[in-house]
């Protein structure tokens, strides 16, 4: 059988709890034969998937690749789950369910777990047992139950001045418990809490307050992250079979993959506890091993060389250099084996669409030349299939998709081939970092550009006529100062100042009104602009006054056919709106000589001369 690709929507694609769930569901893939892709559903950087809420994620990313798909809790809504059952994608959800999409789902047996916890403490003699958790959250409120059955099933009554909501998942919702408890004089001596985290919050707290633990209360945890067993006391707590849950997973989803017809399924996976010396157990202290200390010893290098690639990553993304951020050579200072960058064709995404992209970056990708570079398809067949070649499934390698978007702008979505890190805190893996790192430099990238280009507007602004568009007298100061420099170090170069002043403007004006009078100014413009040479000067002073500058011309007559060009392009009528219209044209003329280049000079002298020339004009 081929292998298939299995995609997991998760709100982080890392960590020790979302991360531990994408490592176990892999395991169980590669060894089906099989192999799995994650995609980031949270836009990068966020803070934590309980403060974020469930992402407003619509994008098929990769449906083209996938022969079904896996949704961890709070990746999408139900809406995303309905597109894709109608796509013909089986759908299995993971830790939650969801109402009226007809999916199967694998879920840790909650319940089973709490009610062994709340059973143990009840033996300890513990009565006045708390519960806290983030009931917003199905399998939090699957906690819940399971400790009111215990109590229940014991004689006795779940109080309501016994139950917390901690708001989040994490430290902080347990710091806040902490102090509730405090404020009410410690009214529980047990506690059950619906997260590791909340509970290592909770005993931060309450033992920065003074009191003992767990003499003055007895605490359980839930999902046995690596921290639980370090703490003091160490953390007794309920354990989920994360491998037993990743094969579970990867059966259901094959199977549903296999036979499409088969009708939808709920699986659970049991919880046990686990008894350490938080809850009042006798403790048996740290074990002390040689793979032991080795484990230690690699864990602490993980993390220095995960400090060493964030540090990196803000350098290179963030630090002051001009390498373009799309083309990935920063990832050379990640653990990343090849990745690529898809941008939006047409700007911003629209959201639900198949939207294009096109591949602006890659990394890694084949010795030769770049195979990916240029490329584009939709969203459904991004990322391409070669990028799938480079994971070693075996070796825990995937390939991830996370967003590339910031409160600014939508930018693409960048893919990566890289090891699961199922260690560190939710959303402190390296593709969350990247997304949002690579965001920021993108769009400092754009604001600096805008930067440049309304500098250049303004530069542009103060140095031209805003109705022709012709150098203004500033720049044109500027273009004779240049002339006088040239013909000062050289002695054979010549210039000509021709001041030009329209006869019968005003006239136009009167008969046809300004905005007739200003088209005839452009036509004028665009007349002079033809008949003079590229290396030649045709400015506007103000009124019906310009000026052309001649930085060079062959003597003793060659300004006289420029002259006359200009006088037989200028006195040809023109069209203004669908009328004849036709004006003179007075010329003054000064030239520089071996004596005189003074730009100021020959400007005055120009101007004489047109007013000369007008004045023997009139008299004609």
């Amino acid at each position: 059988m081929l292998s298939r690709t299995f995609g997991i929507l998760s709100p982080f694609v890392g960590g020790d709890y979302y991360g531990a769930i994408i490592a176990g569901v892999n395991d169980a893939a590669v060894a089906g034969g099989d192999r799995v892709m994650a995609v980031q559903t949270l836009d990068p950087g966020s803070y934590s998937a309980d403060r974020s809420g469930v992402p407003d994620f619509r994008r098929p990313v990769a449906w083209q690749h996938l022969a079904g798909l896996v949704v961890l809790p709070g990746a999408v809504d139900a809406g995303y789950v309905r597109a894709a059952r109608r796509a013909g994608k089986p759908v299995v959800l993971v830790g939650h369910e969801a109402p009226g999409s007809d999916c199967s789902a694998v879920l840790a047996d909650n319940r089973s777990g709490v009610r062994e916890a709340v059973r143990h403490l009840i033996g300890h003699g513990h009565e006045r047992i708390a519960f806290a958790g983030n009931l917003a959250h199905f399998d939090l409120r699957e906690r819940h139950e399971g400790y009111r059955e215990a109590l229940l099933a014991h004689g006795l009554t779940p109080r309501a001045d016994l139950l917390f909501e901690t708001g989040d998942n994490h430290e902080t919702g347990g710091e806040a418990v902490a102090g509730a408890l405090i404020r009410a004089g410690l009214p529980a001596t047990a506690i059950v809490l619906g997260t590791d985290r909340n509970a290592i919050g909770l005993i931060r707290r309450l033992t920065e307050a003074g009191y003992r633990l767990p003499r003055d209360l007895a605490v359980v945890g839930f999902d046995d992250i690596a921290d639980a067993r370090y703490l003091r006391p160490s953390l007794s707590t309920v354990r989920q079979p994360l491998d037993l849950l990743g094969a579970a997973v990867h059966q259901l989803v094959g199977e549903l993959a296999a036979d499409p017809g088969l009708p939808p399924q709920v699986r659970l996976v049991p919880t046990s506890f686990v008894q350490r010396d938080s809850c009042g157990c006798p403790g048996a202290g740290l074990p002390v091993s040689e793979p032991q200390t080795r484990g230690l010893f690699t864990e602490v290098r993980y993390l220095q060389t995960t400090l060493n690639v964030q540090y990196e990553l803000g350098i290179e993304l963030l630090g002051a250099h001009e390498r373009d951020p799309r083309a990935l050579d920063w990832m050379a200072s990640t653990p990343a084996v090849g990745g690529c960058l898809g941008l939006w064709t047409g700007g911003d995404a629209p959201g639900v669409a198949d939207c294009g992209v096109a591949v602006v970056g890659e990394y890694g990708v084949g010795a030769g030349p770049p195979a990916l570079l240029g490329t584009s398809a939709v969203i459904s067949e991004f990322p391409p299939a070669g990028l799938f070649a480079l994971a070693d499934g075996p070796a825990g390698d995937i390939v991830f998709v996370v967003p590339v978007r910031s409160a600014a702008r939508d930018w693409g979505a960048l893919a990566a081939v890289g090891r699961i890190q199922a260690t560190t805190p939710p959303g402190r893996e390296m593709m969350n970092h990247s997304g949002a790192l690579l965001a920021a430099a993108l769009d400092r990238e754009a604001m600096v550009a805008s930067l440049r280009e309304k500098e250049e507007r303004l530069r542009s602004a103060a140095l031209h006529d805003h109705l022709t568009g012709l150098p203004n007298r500033v720049l044109l100061a500027d273009r004779l100062q240049q002339a006088g420099l040239r013909a000062g170090r050289n002695p054979g170069h010549r210039f000509a100042v021709l001041l030009l002043d329209l006869d019968g403007f005003k006239a136009v004006n009167d008969s046809l009104g300004h905005a007739a009078g200003d088209l005839l100014l452009v036509e004028v413009a665009r007349r002079l602009t033809a008949v003079v040479r590229q290396s030649d000067t045709v400015a506007r002073l103000g009124g019906d006054e310009f000026v052309v500058l001649l930085d060079g011309f062959a003597p003793p007559d060659g300004h006289e056919r420029v002259r006359e060009a200009i006088t037989a392009a200028i006195t040809e009528p023109f069209d203004i709106d669908g009328r004849q219209v036709g004006v003179g044209l007075s010329i003054g003329v000064a030239l520089s000589t071996d004596d005189s280049a003074d730009p100021d000079l020959l400007l005055r002298e120009a101007d004489a001369a047109m007013y000369r020339e007008k004045a023997s004009t009139r008299r004609r």
